[in-house]
């Protein structure tokens, strides 16, 4: 079985109206032909009922009963035969009529014509009415039970019924249902016609804006002018504006982000070829001093360790962007990546004679687990440090803690320093790319900081900076005010099994 492509199920919102639109209207249709059918019916049947009701009460008339020497009262009826055959003149529909005794004897009329359901009330001189067959045709009955004059009401009743077939009525509703329906075949295709036409011209602005977003250039990031959108539309223009908005924010910080480490890579890669050309001047004018090869080639080394040192910040500040990468989250131990951390540092640490430890729960004692990507973590722990070690002068200290909140709420990360510290207005700045504190004289990438602020946003954690202890008169110069990173995680107790 083929998987449906993107195309296949893409749905054309000018057909998902109209399909919404017109089922109804041709569901509606033939429900409106059954009730008009009924309703003509019951329109066709009125005047010939109301004709059928005064015949039989005209023959009800004639009914009349007569007292027998020694008998009981004997039922009579006379119908003059001009009055019979006018009733047989209906040149559509048969006739029938009858007339039954007390006895409930025929004294008149047509034997074939089904008597009244005898569980039937009898209401004397009250119409009735009801469908019936005769042979194999359906007719319409009306009938009446008479109470002759000379008989009191505790007398039995004589029962008078006419019938007639159904022809005229079909004729006549078939009349009206055509003079209904019939203009209906020209009503319905133009009705369609018409919510098409109404679709077509309210879906215009729609293709309007389709038409201004596909002729726009590829950098033209601009908003989308909402003049002239529906109202439904707008909240989805707005939502593109804001977007394009976004959008245009990214790439402007991409863009300045490029041009900044391109303009950080030149100045190594401007020292490499720098070096190499001054020694191979030295080399091919014969001046080959080996102290002179020896300086130049350690030049070369610093430059590319430089040049290498920002393409892995480069690098880290694409792994700490990465959303995707962010999103894969573990419940990791902040100590023990605290502790790796710190021992990857000692030998740097004792090479510039840094006092480098650990404070805080060990590996089997913490207590809290925090979620998150431990590559990124570890990231950022490495950065502070890195960071702390970069301004901390020889023989000063770095301590990495790792503090847990007593309620499992939160773990905090800090790493402090004794180096100089950060002047107030300046601590928002040091988040920023490439920027780096004026005066300190630090080979630095100037990425550090912004590759933690990043991480830690994408943990959504907190992070502070302030001084490590107020300056004091006649401090040391390792001893200066410091600098303490505080970034405070999000945590759970650990599960223990």
């Amino acid at each position: 079985m083929s998987k449906p492509t993107a195309e296949s199920e893409q749905r054309s919102l000018f057909g998902e109206i109209l399909d919404w639109m017109l089922a109804p209207l041709l569901l509606i249709w033939p429900i409106s032909v059954g009730l008009t059918w009924l309703v003509a019916q019951g329109i066709a049947n009125k005047p010939y009922d109301r004709a059928l009701g005064e015949m039989t009460r005209t023959l009800g008339l004639q009914v009349a009963a007569e007292a027998v020497p020694g008998r009981s009262m004997k039922s009579r009826y006379a119908l003059a035969p001009e009055a019979a055959a006018l009733l047989r003149a209906d040149e559509t529909d048969t006739v029938f009529y009858q007339v039954l005794g007390l006895r409930g004897e025929l004294l008149n009329g047509d034997s074939v014509l089904p008597v009244p359901p005898d569980d039937e009330t009898i209401v004397p001189g009250e119409l009735h009415f009801r469908d019936d067959e005769v042979g194999n045709e359906q007719v319409r009955v009306a009938y009446l039970w008479v109470l002759p004059d000379k008989l009191d009401n505790n007398s039995r009743t004589m029962l008078v019924q006419v019938a007639e077939t159904l022809g005229k009525r079909a004729r006549l509703t078939n009349e009206i249902i055509k003079g209904v329906i019939l203009p209906q075949f020209v009503i319905l295709p133009l009705a369609v016609l018409l919510v098409w036409l109404a679709l077509a011209r309210g879906i215009a602005p729609l293709n309007d804006l389709q038409r201004r977003i596909r002729s726009r250039e590829s950098s033209d990031l601009s908003p989308i002018d909402e003049r002239g959108i529906p109202d439904e539309v707008a909240p989805l223009v707005r939502a593109i504006n804001d977007l394009l908005t976004r959008l245009d924010q990214s790439l402007s910080s991409q863009k300045h982000f490029l041009a900044d480490a391109a303009h950080q890579l030149k100045t190594p890669l401007a020292g490499l070829r720098t070096q190499a050309e001054f020694a191979q001047r030295e080399i091919d004018a014969g001046r080959s001093d080996p102290a002179e090869l020896k300086r130049s080639l350690q030049q070369i080394s610093l430059s590319s360790q430089r040049a290498a040192r920002m393409v892995n910040q480069l690098l880290a500040m694409a792994r700490a962007e990465d959303k995707e990468l962010a999103a894969q989250r573990l419940e990791v131990n902040l100590a023990e990546i605290a502790m790796e951390t710190v021992r990857d540092f000692v030998p740097r640490a004792m090479e510039k004679r840094i006092d480098l430890g650990y404070e805080g729960p060990d590996t089997e004692q913490a207590r809290l687990r925090t979620l998150g990507h431990p590559l990124l973590m570890g990231e950022l722990i490495r950065n502070l440090v890195d960071n702390a070690l970069l301004y901390t002068p020889s023989g000063g200290t770095v301590t990495v803690r790792v503090v847990e909140d007593p309620f499992g709420q939160v773990s905090v990360l800090q790493v402090e320093d004794s180096g100089n510290g950060i002047a107030e207005h300046e601590r928002d700045k040091v988040f920023q790319p490439f920027y780096r504190a004026l005066g300190t004289n630090v080979d630095g990438s100037g990425l550090g900081l912004a590759i933690v602020r990043e991480i830690a946003q994408q943990h959504e954690a907190e992070i502070s900076l302030d001084d490590t202890r107020p300056p004091r008169t006649g401090q040391a110069e390792t001893e200066g005010p410091g600098a303490r990173f505080s970034v405070r995680f999000p945590a759970h107790p650990a599960i223990t099994s």
